[in-house]
């Protein structure tokens, strides 16, 4: 079992950040087991900001990605309540994949990724190998409040 005990304190070098509460099991340990799977990520990054909802898109985004693993994917993150299946047509089976409220708050997990990677794998993420902030990437007012 993993618990934190102490109030919240200052982020430093010397002094640990407790929460207020004891934790039953550690909140990113539990989010990473939804998360944290190969590919679920860039599921939902399709999804999310790409707005690529069905499946053959899906696939074809997503290199390396096979059909049986994205179906797996599909299944638990329906599941686990972060996107939802709609339904088009039932005959021959045409489902969009949208995301429940639950999967919208996990936009500003995403755009924390970007920021990251954008500051410190520039070299990797852009031609110019040149940091950028999310503010440069999505100057919309939108896209930079959905990291807060």
């Amino acid at each position: 079992m993993y618990t934190m005990r102490g109030t919240m304190k200052r982020v430093e070098e010397s002094n640990p950040l407790l929460p207020t509460v004891e934790f039953k099991n550690c909140p990113i340990r539990v989010s990473l087991g939804v998360l944290g799977k190969k590919w679920t990520l860039l599921i939902l990054r399709d999804i999310a900001f790409l707005k690529i909802d069905r499946f053959n898109q899906i696939r074809r985004s997503v290199p390396g990605l096979t059909s049986r693993v994205l179906i797996m994917r599909l299944r638990e993150l329906e599941e686990t309540g972060l996107i939802e299946p709609i339904v088009i047509e039932r005959k021959s089976k045409l489902v969009r994949w949208a995301l429940t409220e639950k999967g919208r708050d996990t936009i500003p997990i995403l755009m924390s990724f970007i920021s990251f990677g954008a500051k410190w794998y520039a070299d990797v993420v852009f031609e110019d190998k040149q940091a950028r902030t999310v503010r440069e990437l999505f100057p919309t007012e939108r896209a930079v409040l959905s990291l807060h």
